[in-house]
This record gives C-alpha cells, structure tokens and sequence, in this order.
C-alpha cells in the first residue's frame, strides 16, 4: 500500500495543524529522540557492521517508491535466467546499525512502525538512518540483506538463497514512471521484467486461491498549497512489484518453517457469517456473484473506477480482519500457520527501515540458510513480538484514520448542510441506522446516522450535518 508523505505548507497555526498537533499529544506518541538515541545513530552511520557482507555492487538495482519517499528498504535487479527468472531483492539490512540491547534498540521496540502524518512523519529509526545511512539511496553502497530468487517460465519458484551483501542503487523510480516506461515499451529489461514477473504471479496467486484486493485508497493530496482527499485506484506497476514483496514474504516464510524457528504473518480464513453478509452487500450493490463463483474470482473480476465496485472492493477488506504475527519454535506450527489472503506461509521481512519485526525475520532467515542458529539476541525477543507489533499496528491504523478524519473535517468544515451522492457501504447489526458511507466526490468515507434503517450497498442522497477539525468528525445522515 502506498504511503501516505504529505509535507504540508502554510501557517503553522491553521486549525488543521492544531488539530493534528493535538492528535499526536491524545495518542501519547512517541516525540523526537532521545539524545543517546541519536549519538548512538550518528556512531552507527560512520560505522555499521559490515561483517559478512559480499560485495554486489556490480548489480544495477533499484527502487520503486512514492516520488518523496526516502526510507528506501527494497532495491531490486531482475533478470531472464534460461526459460525462467532470477529475482534479486535487496533489503536495507538494519542489523547492520542497531546494536542488541542498545538505547537504539530499546527505542524501536517503543516505537515499533513508522508513524505516518500529513504534516510530516514519526519514524521507527533516527532519519540520519532511516533515509539516510540505511537507506538505499541511489549511487549509495548499502549493507543489505540480498535474496536471490530462481523463478521457472510460469513463475514458481525453484531455489532460494539469502545472504548479507553490499548493493548500490542506480535509481530512484516511482510508480507512475514505472508504469510509464513499461506501457511505452521504453524500459530496459530489469524494469519491463516487472512486468512479465508480476503477471506470472498473479497467475500463481489465483491458483493457490490467494487474493490481492484492488481497493481504491483514500488518499491526501495536495493541491495549490491547499490539501484535497482523492481516491487513488492503484497502477498495474504498484500490484506488479507487490507481488515481488509477496514472493519474498512466501521465501522467508518457507525459509524459517523448514528450520523450525520463525514468526509468521498469518490470517484466519473469514467466517461463513461474514462470507454471506458480504454477499449481500454485492447484491444490493449490483455486483453479479453466481452462488458457484469464489469470493476471490469475483473480487478479480472488479473494475475499481467504477463507483459500485469501489465501494464494495471497500467492504471486501472487512474479510481481512484478524491478521496478525504468530511465533513458532521446535518446528511446532501454529494454527492457523497460512495467512489466508496470500494462500501460503507467508512473513513480513521487507520493509525493516519501517516496520520492527522485519529486522527479525532478516535474521532468522539469514541464520536458518547459513546453517546456523538463529542469534540469541533474536530469540530472546520473539516471545513478546505479536505482542508488540500488534499494539504498534492498531497505533498505526489509528493514526491513519484520525488523519484522514481530520483532512475531512478541515476540507468540509464550510459545507455543512450541503448534499452529496453516495453509497452506503456498512450498516451496523444492531443499530441498522448506523453506517458507513463512501462519498465520490469528494473523496470521503464516514459515519453517518439516519432515523431510519440505512440500505446498505444502496446509492443515496446525503447531508453533511458535521465536520470541525480538532472538535467534532465528519457525520452524514439521509437527505
């Protein structure tokens, strides 16, 4: 999912920016870093632990980012091997400056994922790391945790390898100019492999019966120096390299399974009772689901620009509720070990520079084909982290939505009393003139309460009847 890097401009004193100044106090976040933090930061960037590390400079990475981002986790090099491929994915090896039990340590696990705001950012690590020294910039030499991934013509993977390494970045590129240079066939073949890569995948992912969900994201922008929520369908180019983040996540998981130590990112399937509520919501939405058509071959078959089906690709993500991280040692998987919208054991180890347990699932994987045993300080700390990555993802996602809530507010604040078309995407089951609705235009998503049972999945005329930032969130009711 991309991720929200809004800097905004203008006064500092804008009601908006109190706002989300007050946010940040209310949720108890975490504020700038402590002075052993960042004079153990600044020691760590002048001289990371480079032990073990091969050189791959020689291999012309890069990235795929949001165009502002710069805490850059994954480069990638991609290439044609035989009839089949070879994937190489290097991650930002964050090991590499954070030194067990240090006071840059203990303050990730305080933190535990990067915090992200439209007025700026709470990171996971010191800035002079994450987009700096363990960034992979381009034309920077970086310490990574480098997979090597052999893939045949229709895209299963055939071998596997992890090792340390020294890479270098030759660019920079974001999605729109991924997906650019691919449709104009102006790209040379690492990127246009992309392409060819991804789509292989997505084949291996409907055959497992996995599901990757096409949702069009609330997003905030800026336009004029004035902010604006948009929803943003995702490109071609942003599932593509998904896929490759997937694959990797799939190869960790595998990695760590068949040692016996790991902690896995595992969903349960979806009960029947939300199965049929969601069938439902697609009939009163007019999406055709014959009784003998899976959940998943529907959801393929969306087309997001669509007004119906962006709404109920927004209630298809209630099916994704209850994911989260599952420790495992002595070869004694947990149930359920797969997570159910990927079809496989699958882990989160690509994005350490943002999210704490990746720099774990590094080590142990790296451990595990090396032969080796996982290190003690790696082992000592798995016990406590579903817990601690749980707390620290609910803290995100609240961040997440306050945020959004506020924009709304701010950008609807004069509107009061004014009318707009909508869906109604979610009724409560016991308050059935309770809900949720998704505006069009503008891009919102928010409460609304009416005297009367709302029709779920129905278009409907409806008033703002709230919206004050830092008081009050955005409420609609029946027109």
């Amino acid at each position: 999912m991309p991720r929200r890097q809004l800097h905004m401009t203008g006064a500092a004193d804008t009601p908006l920016r109190a706002a989300l100044r007050g946010l940040r106090d209310e949720l108890d976040l975490p504020a700038d870093f402590p002075p052993a933090v960042l004079a153990e930061a600044a020691e760590a960037a002048k001289a990371p632990d480079l032990s073990g590390h091969r050189d791959a400079t020689d291999l012309p990475f890069f990235t795929i980012d949001p165009p502002t981002s710069t805490d850059l986790d994954q480069a990638m090099h991609l290439e044609r091997r035989g009839d089949g491929f070879r994937v190489h994915y290097a991650i930002a090896d964050v090991a590499a400056f954070v030194r067990p039990g240090s006071a840059l340590d203990a303050e990730a696990h305080h933190r535990v994922t990067t915090l992200y705001f439209p007025d700026g950012k709470v990171p996971l690590h010191p800035t002079l790391l994450s987009e700096g020294a363990a960034s992979l910039l381009p034309g920077e030499t970086r310490p990574a945790a480098l997979w090597q991934i052999d893939l045949d013509s229709e895209g299963r993977q055939t071998a596997c390898e992890v090792r340390r390494a020294l890479v270098r970045s030759r660019a920079k590129l974001d999605y729109a100019g991924v997906q650019r240079q691919i449709d104009a066939g102006t790209a040379e073949e690492p990127l246009a492999l992309l392409k060819d890569i991804g789509l292989l995948r997505e084949e291996q992912e409907v055959a497992r019966g996995g599901i990757s969900l096409n949702v069009p994201e609330q997003e905030i922008v800026e336009r004029d120096g004035a902010l604006d929520l948009d929803y943003r369908v995702p490109l071609p180019a942003d599932a593509w390299n998904a896929q490759i983040s997937l694959l990797t996540g799939m190869a960790a998981a595998r990695i760590m399974t068949e040692s016996g130590t790991g902690i896995l990112r595992t969903l349960p399937v979806a009960p029947d009772g939300a199965v049929a509520r969601l069938r439902l919501c697609a009939q009163a939405l007019h999406i055709d689901w014959p009784h003998h058509v899976p959940y998943a071959e529907v959801v393929r078959s969306l087309d997001p620009h669509l007004g119906n089906h962006a709404a109920f690709l927004q209630e298809c993500t209630t099916l994704l509720r209850g994911a989260g991280y599952t420790v495992f040692e002595h070869g004694d998987l947990p149930t359920p070990a797969v997570h159910a919208a990927v079809a496989e054991l699958y882990t989160h180890c690509t994005a350490p520079l943002r999210r704490l347990v990746d720099r774990y699932a590094a080590e142990l994987c790296l451990a595990a084909f090396a032969g080796g045993e996982p290190p003690e300080w790696v082992l000592r700390a798995l016990p406590a982290l579903p817990k601690e990555m749980a707390e620290g993802t609910r803290r995100a996602n609240t961040v997440e939505r306050e945020c959004v809530d506020l924009v709304e507010a701010a950008l609807l604040k004069d509107q009061v009393g004014a009318v707009f078309d909508g869906y109604v995407i979610d009724v409560k089951d016991n308050e059935p003139a309770v809900g949720t609705v998704h505006i069009e235009d503008p891009a919102i998503v928010a409460r609304i309460e009416g005297g009367t049972v709302l029709p779920l999945g129905e278009r409907l005329r409806v008033r703002l009847t709230q919206a004050d930032p830092g008081s009050s969130k955005v409420l609609f009711a029946p027109a």
